[in-house]
């Protein structure tokens, strides 16, 4: 038994340091000081309140039992309109949390995906996208909490303990002393808690982040799981996983249960000394009914809020764990900051001995290849699949930089190499169906903000996706997830409207035309191939696609 308490009392190495922590928690909280300095205020408050409530009851118990002059009404009535502040109080920090809380993490969540989005990308990446969404919702709410309501209540609750003490001290100096000494006690066993506290809850959040993981593959993937009849299998997937979050549930609060007990039961002896030496002085008139009444309810606002420091632990712990997660997030070093570099049309690409290997472990994925896709010139690059061509294509749009060589972005004046800045000289037309959840219009936005409806019209014409406008809804025609309502084919096509509104000097596709029926793909490629003012690049396998190109590159398997 005690071996097995030893156990859970060991600790782990944390993967930040407690300052690290603290200076990146710092920063957050600068974004969230109004309400946190609310919140302090309104607990500070609180706190004078609550100890003029108890001086108030002991006037009024004293002036009851003649021990003192005075109107009993007037006691009384005092003490109604401090339990009128005190609802006061609730009210208002009711309102700052819902109001102001829900604000305080809408601004940290958006500023979490804006860092996320401005990062470098990976193709292999860390974390699954259920991981990243729990953290952004479960980790960011436990930061703001924190740092908007824990942080102030800890400040009103030391001032309590404080106040209270002093109040005390007044009364009784050898008991106050007494029950202060558990103040270090306190503070020692704390520390264990909390080194291993964290290191359970990182354990806990960890296999929480692998349920939401596996909820959000299933759902995404719930078509292709009903075909191959997989439901059970996928039942018992996320059993197994949270099993294990069950497990280490049951671990932490294990060793949650014992420590609280332990300072519990301090407490509780404290509490009763207390009472044992004030019913003394009772006895020997030396402390009045109501002087008893209010030492007691002193040294319960002592004892309280050291116990509400003990509860805090968990707070910080959690925080401490969260903090963590989502500093994870901002490991991904950002893309290059700044305005955007655009190069005049007409502009083309060009690659110089470029290499590209994913993990030293592997072999080169391209290998001194060189290629120069002309400005107005229109590129099928050719391949099969695993030679290279998703991180050709990854390269030209500057989401990967070549490990050897170099990558151009040029026109007749002049030739820079290319950098993520220069992505706004770039439009894509990813392979599958790429639409979001929203109206057609929504999604037709994405390419350009600011489009009216003669252009997205004219744009679906082009593109041969004319059939919106013949939808009952037209452009506010609604799409569920990933374009769910509308066949992979059309869906194709609206994603190429939605690249011709961005109207960029480059154009890739990629596989963009692999849905479609070969008259419908003929007509497609005459109109965007019209005017030959564009550069555009086909990754395809299409021989339509082929035919209308002026050069080919055929990238092999190395």
């Amino acid at each position: 038994m005690f071996s097995k308490i030893r156990e859970y009392f060991k600790t782990a190495d944390s993967k930040y340091s407690a300052r690290e922590i603290m200076r990146w928690l710092w920063v957050i909280w600068k974004g969230n000081r109004l309400q946190a300095i609310l919140n302090a205020s309104i607990g500070i408050i609180s706190v004078v309140v609550s100890l003029l409530a108890v001086w108030a009851i002991q006037n009024a118990i004293d002036i009851a039992a003649h021990a003192k002059q005075g109107s009993i009404y007037l006691a009384v009535g005092l003490m109604g309109l401090l339990v009128l502040a005190n609802f006061a109080l609730n009210i208002s920090g009711v309102w700052i949390r819902n109001i102001l809380g829900i604000k305080a993490q809408n601004r940290m969540q958006q500023r979490m995906l804006d860092r996320i989005l401005r990062s470098e990308w990976h193709s292999k990446e860390k974390r699954h996208s259920g991981d990243v969404i729990n953290r952004l919702e479960m980790d960011v709410s436990h930061v703001i909490t924190f740092l908007t309501e824990v942080i102030p209540n800890s400040l009103s609750t030391v001032a309590l303990f404080v106040g209270a003490f002093v109040y005390l001290f007044s009364m009784d100096k050898f008991l106050s002393l007494i029950i202060v000494v558990m103040v270090p006690v306190v503070a020692v066993l704390s520390r264990i808690y909390v080194r291993k506290m964290r290191e359970l809850s990182r354990e806990v959040r960890k296999s929480d982040s692998k349920v939401q993981s596996v909820l959000t593959e299933t759902i995404q993937n719930r078509m292709l799981i009903k075909i191959m009849e997989s439901d059970d299998a996928m039942v018992d997937k996320l059993e197994n996983t949270q099993s294990e979050l069950r497990q280490k549930v049951v671990k932490r609060t294990y060793f949650s249960v014992i420590a609280n007990f332990i300072l519990n039961f301090g407490f509780s002896l404290g509490y009763l000394i207390a009472f044992l030496w004030s019913a003394i002085r009772l006895s020997h008139h030396t402390l009045t009914f109501g002087g008893m009444t209010a030492f007691l309810q002193l040294v319960n606002r002592v004892q309280g809020p050291a116990k509400n420091l003990t509860k805090l632990v968990p707070q910080f712990v959690s925080v401490f764990t969260a903090a963590e997660r989502l500093m994870e997030l901002e490991e991904n070093p950002l893309e290059e900051q700044g305005a955007p570099i655009y190069v005049k049309s007409p502009c083309g690409i060009r690659l110089s001995h470029v290499h590209y290997t994913y993990d030293e472990s592997d072999a080169k994925v391209i290998e001194d290849l060189s290629f120069d896709f002309k400005p107005g010139t229109c590129t099928a690059i050719l391949g099969e699949t695993g030679a290279g061509k998703t991180t050709l294509v990854r390269m030209i749009l500057a989401l990967m930089k070549p490990q050897e060589g170099k990558v151009e972005i040029y026109n007749h004046h002049t030739s820079k190499e290319l950098t993520p800045r220069m992505r706004c000289n770039f439009v894509y037309v990813p392979q599958g169906n790429t639409l979001l959840s929203g109206t057609i219009r929504d999604n037709l936005r994405l390419g350009k903000l600011d489009a009216t409806d003669e252009e997205m019209e004219d744009a679906l014409i082009t593109s041969c996706a004319d059939f919106v406008l013949k939808l009952k809804d037209g452009l506010d025609t609604e799409c569920s997830e990933s374009g769910g309502g509308l066949s992979e084919g059309q869906a194709q096509r609206i994603a190429i409207a939605r690249a011709l509104l961005r109207d960029r000097a480059i154009m890739l596709f990629d596989e963009a035309t692999s849905a479609l029926d070969p008259e419908t793909e003929k007509n497609l490629l005459q109109n965007i191939l019209a005017k030959h003012d564009r550069t555009i690049i086909f990754i395809t396998h299409r021989p339509a696609v082929i035919d209308y190109c002026d050069q080919t590159l055929k990238v092999e398997k190395i």
